[in-house]
């Protein structure tokens, strides 16, 4: 059975099978809309409902509140229709310009960043360009059909090569695999580029980049590729981890707040110890820029990180800040331990 999905504004529609997500189909159909982990967990594919029934599936109540839900609105990552649907989305564009593309690429390097963080350099075929947006993500496939997700680190203009921040994961299959086992050269496959998080267009609002752990990855393709097009845009950078180790290019950060016009860059530090010798800030991430900025309503934020943080810094931010719901951009970084 299929039920025909109608995306407003635009009138533009498809069909849904009942075992696929509405956004499942809207991708297979040619239409993007915004999306970013699949999981349930970041909010990005938030829309309304206008009319028809659906099954909201298995949702973050970060990611969508029960009042929202009562309002009408869902995740489209996960709600599944019941029966025709008309739905409000924030915006849509036709697949085509950016191919998503199965490839295989090869193990150029391994780099130990941190304790628990390897930066891994992969080469692409020099036959099949690849395109994507600063902020996209890409799909490792792996054997029986599973997948593991890992955001772009460095941008578009860098062609043939990927950058991919790895994080050990305790008891992960895959993460121990690159840890322990992985060599230059290896093959891997891929399919990618994966999701909407990216830079608006509106260079007119300042702009809040809100980092955990790895979730420093799609920041660091987004400000690279502002340095490589030359666009001018006020960021303030906050980067949290639980110690200094984590903040794995700190140094990186510091020479893009020594260098660039407008760069501001704030790392936070969770649980430093008294060996750690740190005398930055401390605590939760969100808090130090909460500390900064009382009135976020002409910002917009990119945050990017574990679900906890993003759901926290999104209520915190909106409910205390005064941060628009529709300024506050996440990409939320779900683990898979097998």
């Amino acid at each position: 059975m299929s039920f025909r999905i109608t995306l407003q504004p635009g009138g533009q529609h498809f069909d849904a099978r009942a075992d696929q997500t509405v956004l499942e189909a809207a991708l297979a159909a040619g239409f993007i809309v915004p999306y970013g982990c699949r999981d349930g967990a970041c909010g990005a594919c938030k829309a309304r409902i206008e009319r028809g029934t659906i099954d909201q599936g298995s949702i973050s109540e970060g990611a969508l509140t029960p009042a929202e839900i009562a309002s009408g609105q869902a995740l489209l990552c996960q709600a599944r229709a019941c029966s025709d649907l008309e739905v409000t989305v924030r915006s849509i564009t036709r697949a085509g310009a950016i191919a998503v593309k199965k490839l295989p690429c090869r193990v150029q390097s391994i780099e130990r960043a941190a304790s628990d963080v390897i930066v891994m350099h992969l080469k692409l075929p020099a036959s099949d360009k690849f395109a994507f947006r600063a902020g996209q993500y890409i799909d490792f496939v792996l054997d029986e059909g599973r997948r593991r997700s890992f955001s772009i680190a460095n941008a578009p203009a860098v062609d043939g090569h990927i950058e991919v921040h790895v994080r050990r994961i305790d008891g992960g299959r895959f993460t121990g695999r690159i840890f322990e086992q992985m060599k230059p050269r290896e093959i891997l496959r891929f399919e990618g580029p994966l999701g909407s998080f990216a830079l608006s267009d509106d260079d007119s609002r300042p702009t809040i980049l809100l980092a955990g752990g790895t979730g420093f990855a799609p920041i660091k393709s987004i400000v690279e590729d502002c340095i490589a097009s030359g666009r001018r845009r006020e960021f303030a950078l906050y980067w949290g981890a639980r110690t200094p180790d984590g903040l794995y290019m700190d140094e990186l950060a510091r020479r893009w707040a020594s260098e660039l016009p407008g760069f501001n860059y704030v790392p936070v530090v969770s649980d430093a110890r008294a060996e750690d010798g740190w005398t930055g800030r401390t605590g939760l991430v969100h808090h130090a820029l909460m500390a900064d900025y009382s009135d976020l309503s002409a910002f917009e934020v990119y945050a990017c990180g574990a679900p906890a943080m993003i759901d926290a810094a999104r209520t915190d931010l909106v409910r205390r800040c005064a941060l628009s719901s529709e300024a506050f951009f996440a990409d939320a970084f779900t683990f898979a331990g097998n």
